[in-house]
């Protein structure tokens, strides 16, 4: 069977208690969520951190005392850590890639451009950083995932590669429905995936939905050989008018829509083997 792998994305940096009661905020939360996660079928965390407020933060001691917890709590969990470069607005270039360099998870974020973020403010991602980002995560030993939020983003990725920033093969994910960004829809996201095979040939994708396309995205990926992003950084909601119970419960259900495809939800053994994380 084909192997399709969850990530899961607990926290974000926006949705608060007061948007979901149960968001996990502290370093203890999101332990227990991505342990949770992890039994339920997903093979990745994307980590955020969030400060004493609750607001985003790149706080390299919340990166540090979360894994602490994980790896002590539950040595036999596997899944593999892959961990924000842009979990606050406000951060620097030194503060977004601190943790990086001292904790080397397998994998990172790697916004491969600048954007309008939410209608609200700007999402910069220079290039010096972008360069200076990939060369260091390719020192580090950190597998970027390049986030793009439009089809443009893939061309920047290109770029990158041919310049030696980046080493293929590369993996995307693909940032759906979110505000100034490429729509949540099929044909988005065929789009997005030829784009991609054209400019990037060999890399593997992922992709999740914001709001309303969240399901259409999901199956989608599927259908079209992909992997998907479940989690409460993307959506609070479980339904219209129902909050999600949990992180796990998006897992469980991506899980499901994955078996009834005829697929099998990945193991992180068989993650690490399709996103080349073993070479």
């Amino acid at each position: 069977m084909a192997k399709t792998i969850i990530t899961v994305a607990t926290t974000g940096a926006w949705p608060k208690k007061e948007n979901n009661p149960n968001v996990p905020m502290t370093p203890q939360e999101i332990v227990n969520d991505v342990y949770d996660c992890w039994q339920a079928g997903a093979a990745v965390a994307h980590l955020h951190m969030r400060d004493g407020q609750g607001n985003g933060t790149m706080s390299t001691d919340k990166f540090r005392e979360t894994v602490k917890l994980l790896r002590e709590q539950h040595p036999d969990c596997d899944i593999i850590l892959n961990m924000t470069t842009s979990g606050d607005l406000n951060a620097t270039d030194e503060t977004r890639q601190a943790h990086l360099k001292e904790l080397r998870p397998e994998m990172g974020s790697y916004d491969c451009g600048s954007m309008n973020w939410l209608n609200t403010s700007l999402f910069l991602n220079p290039p010096a950083f972008l360069e200076e980002l990939g060369k260091n995560m390719q020192e580090w030993g950190v597998k970027p995932e390049i986030e793009a939020f439009d089809p443009g983003m893939i061309a920047n990725a290109a770029y990158y590669l041919k310049k030696g920033v980046l080493k293929a093969p590369l993996h995307f994910q693909f940032c759906m429905g979110c505000a100034n960004g490429i729509p949540g829809n099929m044909k988005n996201l065929v789009f997005m995936k030829e784009t991609m095979e054209s400019l990037c040939p060999g890399s593997t994708w992922s992709c999740f939905g914001v709001g309303h396309c969240a399901m259409e995205m999901t199956y989608g990926a599927v259908a079209l050989g992909g992997h998907i992003r479940v989690g409460m950084e993307d959506n609070v909601m479980y339904a219209k008018g129902q909050l999600a119970e949990s992180n796990r419960q998006l897992v469980e259900r991506a899980a499901r829509v994955i078996r009834e495809y005829g697929n099998q939800a990945a193991t992180p053994a068989e993650a690490r083997e399709i996103l080349n994380l073993n070479k």
